[in-house]
């Protein structure tokens, strides 16, 4: 089994700089771009996917139909497993307004979000029930940031820290049993000099 895991594309808030957690923001044209752009480096690769789901989100629900149309492969009902980390209290604010708040150390000392092991809970729950249902399959998912970022780390021993961008693009594969990073965090498809066509 092969999963293809993708971060959404941009937003308005992304680009403001606010945390979106599980409050339901929908790509800007940035976004929707994005998406276009791995939807042409999909195609255009050796690596053949069977299906692609998303988050229950819109942000990452629209990036999942974009690709869906371009690779002609079925788009699988949305998953609330999937959805980004809820933040609380913070979701809407800028990174001004979380140090004013809370600190420079913000993201350790604040309480009021949900849990690494919350996450990494739920993100394994989605992984177990694809491999029962469909082992042989070649899944893309289309998540969340900080979602990727605790899950992809549970799954692959040594991956790098780096942040995972709007549309970055992962591949995890199981072999033997476990969980071997083949690309982890590409955005090659956002640079103007890369090969493949929108």
């Amino acid at each position: 089994m092969r999963m293809g895991w993708i971060r959404h594309g941009r937003t308005s808030w992304n680009a403001e700089g606010k945390i979106q957690g599980q409050t339901d923001i929908p790509l800007n044209e940035e976004g929707t771009a994005q998406a276009r752009m791995l939807a042409a480096r999909l195609a255009g690769d050796e690596l053949r996917w069977d299906a692609i789901i998303s988050s229950d989100l819109r942000r990452a629900r629209e990036t999942a139909c974009i690709i869906s149309a371009r690779l002609g492969i079925p788009l699988l009902p949305a998953d609330h497993r999937l959805r980004e980390r809820g933040f609380g209290e913070i979701e809407g604010t800028t990174e001004q307004e979380r140090l004013a708040r809370w600190g420079p150390d913000w993201r350790r000392t604040y309480e009021g979000q949900e849990s690494d092991a919350d996450v990494t809970a739920r993100g394994l729950a989605f992984i177990a029930d694809m491999r029962e249902q469909a082992p042989q399959r070649n899944l893309l998912v289309v998540s969340h940031g900080s979602f990727l970022n605790q899950l992809l780390h549970s799954l692959c021993d040594g991956l790098d820290d780096s942040y995972i961008c709007n549309m970055s693009y992962s591949i995890v594969e199981l072999q033997e049993g476990a969980w071997v990073s083949l690309l982890h965090n590409c955005a090659l498809h956002l640079q103007s000099d890369f090969g493949g066509h929108v």
